[in-house]
């Protein structure tokens, strides 16, 4: 057996034994790094620590760390409360607003995770509060970003339009946009359907109407008063928004550097919100990507996209692409993936059997709309700061949801896509 195969094994019976027992499947992955990484690829402990997603890590940390100190002084009920005053109280029109700003963020040039970093706390902080799926919000977060993620103007679509470029393909910047708005968008009217969207308030809702149980409660003054902590916590969010789209810096140190400023001023607020950081997703999706570096650095994905480059049946290997791309892309960067596939592709676009335009766009899709996924950063983001929820049964509902993702969305882009191209 390749030491390719093994990888893929190991990988398998690492899901298998989390799934069946109570063992954190973070620290099960970074075992099977260090097994397969030291006896089958026989790299070095530095070697595998190189997949370490650093800046990943960063990136939960700081996020979850600053808006946990948001809940902890109570900025998150003010601004969930100056939401429902800007749509009327009318709650079911919040997922949506969430999907347009996420969207919007995308489009004018945020990186998606950044997007879904500053957007996805308030978001759910809102669906904690009104009783809305906590899935249902997540998601339209995700596919909102992900929606606007291939504007001309934006990173992702810079990324794969440079691609195309240097590969000399023929390329169409808005069918890639529009390809990936609309998928996205259905998938969310979809979601917001049988999540429970339709039954949400269409009516204005008082404040008061929220959460009978009290939870989430602002802790000591009247939700619509602006103390000193939270005027303070929304300079910092401003501040963050700001750093992150007009000067490109990165949010998980942007984040944890305004936490610890507000700790500093408010001891006690900072000291809860530390307990409050979600160490077992921390754990968890680090501990995955580890050992999913190990596989790139095997040349394991390389393998099994080249595998399916030599089929010599164009267009079985074009939704073969697709679903590599979606199954690699649920635990590795979308970016990354696009820019290996893509290349890929270009011995049989080049036959002109298939449509370039169509096929790129199949791909560009296919890899980012599984980023629901609670191991990719956008799935981990809002599984980390989902308050108020069983996360252990949160993260089986988006290990299913990404799963669904990874099975349905290809063969439907390659119909729509891929399949009208043929030569």
């Amino acid at each position: 057996m390749s030491d390719e195969l093994i990888s893929i094994l190991v990988l398998v019976v690492v899901f298998v034994i989390a799934t069946t027992r109570s063992i954190n499947m973070g620290a099960l992955s970074f075992a099977a790094a260090f097994g397969v990484g030291e006896l089958v690829a026989d790299f070095s402990a530095d070697h595998i620590f190189a997949g370490f997603p650093g800046d990943l890590f960063v990136v939960l940390v700081g996020v979850t760390y600053l808006f946990a100190l948001a809940r902890a002084n109570g900025t998150t009920d003010w601004l969930v409360h100056a939401a429902i005053r800007l749509v009327g109280g009318r709650v079911a029109l919040i997922p949506w607003v969430m999907f347009a700003i996420s969207g919007l963020l995308t489009a004018i040039g945020a990186v998606s995770p950044a997007a879904v970093a500053i957007v996805a706390p308030l978001a759910l902080s809102f669906a904690a509060r009104y009783h809305i799926s906590p899935l249902l919000m997540g998601a339209m977060v995700v596919h909102g970003a992900q929606g606007g993620g291939f504007s001309p103007i934006s990173i992702y679509g810079s990324i794969v339009n440079g691609i195309v470029d240097r590969e000399k393909l023929p390329g169409n910047e808005v069918t890639l946009f529009l390809a990936s708005l609309v998928v996205n968008l259905i998938i969310a009217a979809v979601v917001f359907v049988v999540c429970g969207g339709l039954k949400l308030p269409r009516t204005a809702v008082a404040a008061g109407q929220a959460r009978e149980d009290g939870a989430g409660e602002a802790p000591v003054d009247a939700e619509g008063r602006l103390t000193p902590a939270r005027i303070a916590t929304l300079s910092a969010l401003v501040v963050l928004v700001v750093a992150v789209l007009a000067f490109d810096l990165d949010a998980g140190l942007t984040s944890i550097t305004l936490a610890v400023a507000l700790s500093v001023f408010w001891p006690d607020h900072g000291k809860k919100a530390v307990n409050e950081v979600t160490w077992p997703t921390v754990l968890l999706i680090c501990g995955v990507l580890t050992y999913v570096g190990v596989l790139d650095e095997m040349g394991t994905i390389d393998y099994a996209g080249k595998a399916v480059g030599d089929i010599g049946i164009p267009l079985l290997a074009a939704l073969l692409l697709c679903y590599i791309g979606a199954i690699v892309s649920a635990f590795a960067s979308s970016v990354g993936i696009m820019g290996a596939l893509i290349p890929l592709a270009v011995p049989f676009l080049a036959q002109g059997d298939i449509g370039a335009v169509g096929m790129i766009a199949a791909l560009a899709v296919s890899a980012t709309v599984v980023d629901v996924s609670p191991f990719s950063t956008n799935g981990a983001l809002v599984l980390a700061n989902a308050p108020d929820v069983d996360r252990d049964r949160f993260f089986r509902q988006l290990m299913v949801y990404g799963g669904i993702m990874v099975v349905a969305v290809p063969p439907v882009v390659w119909l729509a896509l891929v399949v009208p191209g043929l030569g």
